[in-house]
């Protein structure tokens, strides 16, 4: 039995056949649903886990290991983040255009497996590391790693991004497939769930990293801890592999790309047209309605009729269905954009977080320390119960007041995880000037405890705001694009990992002085000014907080009605229209 999905957004039809792992129809009494989701959700814990035990800790062995010093740690680690989350759109791409989410995930799972296995081997072997020295005592005296030592390193390095890159967009993707919401109202509300469950996952596999394998990375060694990675992400592939025949794969369109470029062409070839309520448009389906927004698009599917029966190419004429996905598409740019603050501010407590967790006292008892690394364990912590509580107990609740199979729309939800996030950079600049008054006045040195609010509260900003997007852009009406959607919210966390490096260089060339050197430019913190680039970062969130109130309410206001009643009327009766043709020959004239 063909399974189809028809999605009524905007107006426009959409029809997907989905097959099983050996190309045949899907049944949905046994493919999809939440127990094939859940075979890809165990593949997300363990992928998570894997990245994150390397990620977090990375700028540890970085600095203890490999002798950079503390600004040039932390740009590798935000460019090393930031380039996943970026060639999360060639994962998106491979599998809308060529191969699948499935096979996508295969490939390049075991490509991020390859390179986790070439990161602990080269941990493992002293030839492969510059010779051992401490950075805090002989910084100055420390070889920093260079030529084949360095290679090896960033070989394995950006192995395991590409790999990770290209998984993480269709590990969601996929798993969000199994569910035919268009079709069927259960799983409507199944779908907003798995977007829920898969959160908590993520945050399982983060928890069980910032725990269990820092420690292990921290007592073992990060060799060990980087075999530990690897295993987690063969146990993974094993898990996603396990579930094939419980899947229903949406099969790849081709070029996902061509249909946005003719309608650009288009446009721009018919720019000379005037658009009126009598031009004849070309659409594949009366249910097609034409919103207002962005109306320089529409010229592209006005007929010109010529006098011949030559069908126009579709580089010169597309369909209204057509030209209103490239329309979303536009129209969900500036919420992407806005969420690039909000992963800068991740950026640092990846970074300086763990550094200001490095100067504090770190005792739990007296024979136990708390890994600084571990410290971003504590939101997970309290998400892996707020999670369910959230889905079981909030979602019901609202959706009663609301009417909305979410509770709240992701646009409120990611919203206020924006808000949320300017007061975790509030905590963070107090508690840095805390510890830092302590440091240099009275020479005590304060429990790690004092970081806790900063990360807590960031982790409910990012529940909303992570979940929100995800939500958001899978839910838009774009024929075979939802690995790419879900690669573009990625690609937000690269873009905020890229911006954190190019603000912290920016902030200490504006900071610096001659005798002295910027904010950030010391290895020590107790010399630096963290919590006057925390302030600064709490600024930037506020205000970015504002811009996406504006454009929110811009995306709402055009992203659901049909241009006016008229408009509908044009749309479903093509049949009557005539034609325009404007040109310089005619001059203003319009053609009835």
């Amino acid at each position: 039995m063909e399974e189809r999905r028809a999605s009524d957004k905007g107006g426009i039809k959409e029809q997907v056949s989905t097959g099983d792992w050996r190309g045949r129809p899907s049944n949905p009494n046994n493919h999809g649903g939440m127990t094939a989701a859940a075979f890809v959700l165990g593949l997300q814990a363990f992928e998570i886990m894997g990245i994150a035990a390397v990620g977090n800790n990375l700028i540890t062995y970085l600095i203890n290991e490999m002798h950079f010093s503390l600004s040039k740690s932390a740009n590798i680690v935000t460019n090393f983040v930031g380039t996943i989350f970026l060639l999360s759109l060639l994962g998106g791409y491979l599998s809308d255009s060529h191969l699948g989410c499935f096979w996508t995930i295969l490939l390049f799972g075991f490509v991020e497996l390859s390179g986790f296995i070439l990161l602990s081997v080269q941990a493992h072997l002293p030839e492969l590391k510059p010779p051992k020295c401490n950075m805090l005592t002989d910084g100055d005296d420390c070889v920093e790693a260079k030529g084949s030592k360095s290679l090896i390193f960033f070989v394995a390095l950006y192995l395991v991004a590409l790999g990770s890159g290209c998984v993480k967009p269709n590990m969601i993707a996929h798993g969000a497939d199994q569910f035919d919401a268009q079709n069927n109202p259960t799983h409507s509300k199944k779908l907003s769930t798995y977007f829920n469950a898969a959160y908590f996952a993520f945050s399982m596999g983060e928890l069980i990293a910032l725990t269990v394998l820092v420690w292990i990375q921290t007592h073992a060694g990060m060799n060990v801890g980087f075999g530990v990675s690897a295993a987690a992400m063969a146990m993974g592939l094993i898990v996603v592999v396990s579930g094939t025949l419980y899947y229903r794969n949406k099969p790849p369109r081709g070029s996902i790309f061509t249909p946005i470029a003719q309608v650009f062409v288009a446009a721009v070839s018919k720019r000379k047209l005037i658009f009126t309520s009598a031009s004849r448009l070309h659409s594949e389906s009366g249910n097609v309605f034409r919103t207002q927004r962005f109306g320089f698009l529409d010229k592209a599917c006005i007929k010109v009729e010529d006098g011949s029966n030559a069908k126009e190419s579709p580089w010169r004429l597309c369909s209204v269905a057509q030209v209103e996905q490239v329309k979303i598409l536009i129209s969900i740019i500036p919420i992407f954009a806005c969420t690039i603050v909000f992963n800068t501010i991740l950026a640092q407590l990846q970074t300086f977080s763990v550094q200001q967790g490095s100067a504090m006292d770190t005792r739990l008892a007296k024979s136990f320390h708390i890994p600084p690394a571990s410290l971003q364990s504590i939101p997970y912590i309290i998400l892996i119960f707020l999670v369910p509580l959230y889905d079981k107990f909030f979602v019901p609740f609202v959706r009663k007041m609301t009417g909305h199979e979410s509770g709240i729309s992701p646009l409120q939800r990611i919203g206020s995880g924006l808000f949320l996030a300017t007061f975790s950079m509030i905590s963070a600049a107090l508690m840095e000037k805390k510890r830092r008054d302590s440091s240099t006045g009275s020479g005590e040195i304060i429990s790690i405890f004092w970081i806790t609010p900063q990360f807590l509260i960031f982790g409910l900003s990012e529940m909303l705001t992570a979940v929100g997007l995800i939500e958001f852009f899978y839910k838009q009406s774009l024929q075979g694009m939802h690995a790419f959607l879900m690669a573009m919210t990625y690609c937000s966390y690269s873009f905020g990992f890229y911006f954190s490096s190019v603000l912290v260089s920016f902030v200490n060339n504006i900071t610096s002085t001659s005798t002295k050197g910027g904010w950030l430019s010391n290895n020590n913190l107790d010399k630096d000014r963290l919590d006057l680039f925390y302030w600064l970062l709490a600024v930037i969130s506020f205000l970015n907080f504002l811009n996406y109130l504006f454009w929110s309410r811009w995306h709402s206001r055009y992203s659901s009605a049909p241009a006016t009643i008229q408009d509908e009327a044009i749309e479903t009766a093509l049949s009557h229209y005539s034609v325009i043709k404007h040109s310089k020959d005619v001059g203003d004239e319009n053609i009835p």
